[in-house]
């Protein structure tokens, strides 16, 4: 098997998996996959530079088994000379808690283990078994999903894991290129005996399901299946390449880091390409959970459209973020927001008709123009009026208790609470939206409506034309 190794060797050296004089973690299972990977690394460790340490986690999934496990890893790495991290770690409970599947529930309680076993010993980077075969599995997976485009990419060599204290370790994964039948094969012709993880077997998980169900049936249709989805997924991940380069070059163009989350240029992430705004909004879901479990591409497409509908939109996506549009803006946040995109409005302002009004946080232009039965509709920050309707003394304020609003296609004034509350516009941002006034009533509260009565008509014979600009 000299020429596996060669092999493994080469592709650490091209993807740059490891540095010369780190120690890197090894997670260990026990199975063929995870014992290959060791004595490999054990045989490379001269060459690449490296010192290894091995991690073994007993999920305290399959009683006995596990513990025997967990015993033949120690054995194993205490006969290579490599000194080992052997711990247990609750998974069913868990699984309880976060209401989790099984397998997502173990890989979570997994990667964290390994992650701190690794900052533990200083070390940067955990190496994992993850072969071919694993890789067509979860490309399989993540199509069913519905993940989109990244998920035809499947597992990158290399990726972060972060930890709740905010420090991140490298998961990388030496065997992407090698199938499960060369580490079988492997650990043969060298004498391991590694275990066998019978739970891999049972249909309950919805990996053997694909592993033992789905791809045989594929493959009755094309054996070389596995081998054409490869090359789909490498010709997906440099696609995916180049356009993570062009959301690396536009990000400070359209996204602005907060306190509590990531607010979006409205205008902006509208002008982009599709494909482009749909992988910076994957960029900024995957910048505040620092992966992108849970996520899938109905809950990018929806955020899409919600940048295109009226203010006050918001969406719950998985593991508590947030995404919720504003008047210029849209914030991406972990938990409701409650801090308003919109200035304070305080005091009141005299507009100047015609002309430019700066408020705080506002730039205000009035232009009046004949009417000559010309397009006027009111829409986001823009609004046409009938200036002999509403007048022109004409200032903005904030809402006021008692206020009441006649909303462009009713019959009745009703209250502006009553109103905001229909209109779905958050409770943090009422006292923020601006309205403009006449001495008599409301004319428009900004952003959302016009009054009924202030409309332009066939009668109308001068428009007023109002836009409020973002300073």
């Amino acid at each position: 098997m000299e020429g596996l190794k060669q092999r493994v060797l080469g592709f650490i050296q091209k993807e740059g998996l490891m540095e010369g004089g780190e120690t890197v973690v090894v997670g260990v299972s026990g199975g063929p996959d995870s014992v290959c990977l060791l004595h490999l690394l054990n045989q490379l460790k001269q060459i690449l530079g490296i010192t290894l340490h091995v991690a073994h986690l007993d999920h305290m999934i399959r009683g006995a088994d596990s513990a025997a496990d967990a015993h033949y890893v120690s054995r194993l790495a205490q006969r290579l000379g490599i000194g080992a991290t052997v711990e247990k770690r609750d998974v069913p409970a868990y699984r309880r808690g976060k209401r989790l599947s099984l397998e997502e529930a173990a890989r979570q309680v997994r990667y964290d283990f390994l992650a701190q076993a690794a900052s533990a010993r200083g070390a940067r980077r955990v190496c994992l078994g993850h072969t071919a075969d694993d890789q067509v599995e979860t490309i399989l997976m993540h199509l069913v999903r519905g993940s989109g485009l990244s998920g035809l990419r499947g597992m990158k060599p290399v990726t972060r894991w972060r930890l709740p204290d905010g420090s991140s370790v490298m998961m990388v994964r030496p065997l992407l290129e090698v199938s499960r039948e060369e580490t079988e094969a492997y650990c043969r012709e060298q004498g391991l005996e590694p275990r066998v993880d019978f739970s891999n077997y049972s249909p309950a998980a919805l990996r053997n399901r694909f592993r033992h169900e789905l791809l045989p049936l594929l493959r009755s249709y094309n054996p070389n299946f596995a081998a054409a989805l490869l090359r789909t997924s490498i010709a997906v991940a440099d696609d995916l390449s180049f356009l993570e380069e062009q959301v690396s070059r536009l990000w400070q163009r359209v996204v602005r880091e907060q306190p509590n989350g990531l607010l979006l240029d409205r205008r902006e992430a509208l002008a982009l390409h599709p494909s482009l705004l749909r992988h910076l909004l994957r960029r900024a879901v995957l910048e505040l959970l620092g992966d992108l479990t849970d996520i899938e591409a109905s809950h990018i497409e929806k955020m899409m459209a919600a940048l295109s509908q009226p203010v006050g939109k918001r969406l719950s996506l998985p593991r508590g973020l947030i995404f919720s549009a504003g008047y210029s803006t849209c914030l991406l946040s972990h938990g409701v927001p409650d801090i308003s995109p919109l200035p304070p409005v305080e005091g009141e302002h005299r507009l100047n008709l015609p002309g430019e009004t700066l408020l705080p946080g506002w730039r205000v232009k009035a232009e009046i123009t004949p009417y000559r039965g010309q397009r006027a509709d009111s829409a986001g920050f823009e609004a046409y009026l009938d200036l002999d309707e509403a007048g022109e003394e004409l200032l903005v304020r904030g809402r006021r208790a008692g206020d009441r609003f006649q909303p462009l296609g009713m019959a009745q004034p009703k209250k502006l609470q009553d109103f905001m509350v229909d209109a779905k516009i958050p409770r943090g941002w009422r006292e923020r939206v601006p309205l403009v006034c006449s001495p008599r009533q409301i004319l428009w509260v900004v952003g959302w409506r016009i009054d009924e009565r202030a409309k332009v008509t066939d009668r109308t014979k001068r428009v007023l034309f109002i836009q409020f600009e973002r300073l």
